[in-house]
């Protein structure tokens, strides 16, 4: 056993969805940093454009730029990517969105959004990219897909997301799904479940961090290498045999979740 070589991503080809800012941009950090060519793909082209820019400083990251809640825009990057790549190692599949409406009045509007972002995307464009992602898998060191849940799919928060909510639990249960029938191929599929990390998408609840972080066992919220981290095991060879696994990355807060 090479210790050196066990969490080691060099070479390999990956891609991360929302990879501009959040959870996405922790990941993609921590893949570049660890000699991965890394494309990343966000629906701000701008964002996504200089992030990649300054990982290209010292990595390999390439811009994207999608927004996957539109079928078009999925088959779209999904092409971009096999034209340049043949193989593709590890799939993220982490763009998402959040909304926020009362019960008796949530929109339409605000629940397809949710919904064909966070869930549909993440199936159809794994769908279009299992041939690179088979081909670039072994029995030794498989293909990976790294779906990113919620701990809001594994508990309900009193906060009045529900399409976010729902739809991170349907990404846990489809995660299941790929491992059962994506195994035999030589792929991987395991979720992520974050608790609170300081994000853009969360900073509309900054106002209750104190009052979050007080049901964190750890006692502070999520930093990037926490989250880089987890995801540089899943996709490395310490992670190879782990698949249908919904990992909390939540500095304990699921284990007091009476007040989430």
């Amino acid at each position: 056993m090479n210790v050196n070589d066990l969490f080691s991503v060099a070479g390999k080809v990956a891609l991360v969805t929302g990879g501009s800012r959040g959870i996405g941009e922790m990941i993609a950090r921590g893949f570049v940093a660890s000699g991965a060519r890394v494309y990343i793909s966000s629906r701000k082209a701008e964002v996504c454009e200089a992030l990649a820019a300054e990982l290209s400083q010292t990595g390999e990251c390439i811009a994207l730029p999608a927004d996957l809640s539109r079928m078009d825009e999925v088959e779209r990057l999904a092409g971009d990517v096999l034209q340049r790549e043949p193989k593709l190692h590890i799939l993220v599949n982490n763009a998402g969105a959040a909304w926020a409406e009362p019960l008796d009045t949530f929109s339409e509007r605000g629940w397809d959004r949710v919904v064909d972002l966070n869930l549909k995307s993440i199936f159809f464009l794994t769908q279009r990219l299992i041939g690179a992602l088979e081909a670039a898998g072994t029995a030794d060191d498989p293909a990976r897909i790294i779906n990113i849940g919620s701990i809001d799919g594994l508990v309900p928060p009193a906060l009045s997301t529900f399409p976010y909510s729902a739809s991170k639990a349907g990404v846990h249960q489809l995660t299941g799904h790929f491992a059962r029938f994506l195994g035999r191929r030589h792929i991987t599929a395991n979720a992520i479940a974050p608790g609170y990390f300081p994000t853009k998408m969360t900073e509309w609840v900054m106002e209750r961090e104190a009052e979050m972080i007080e049901h964190v066992p750890l006692g502070r919220p999520g930093r990037p290498d926490d989250m880089a981290g987890t995801a540089l095991f899943l996709a490395s060879r310490a992670g190879a045999y782990l698949t249908g696994a919904v990992i909390r990355v939540d500095g304990g807060l699921l284990a007091d979740a009476r007040d989430i």
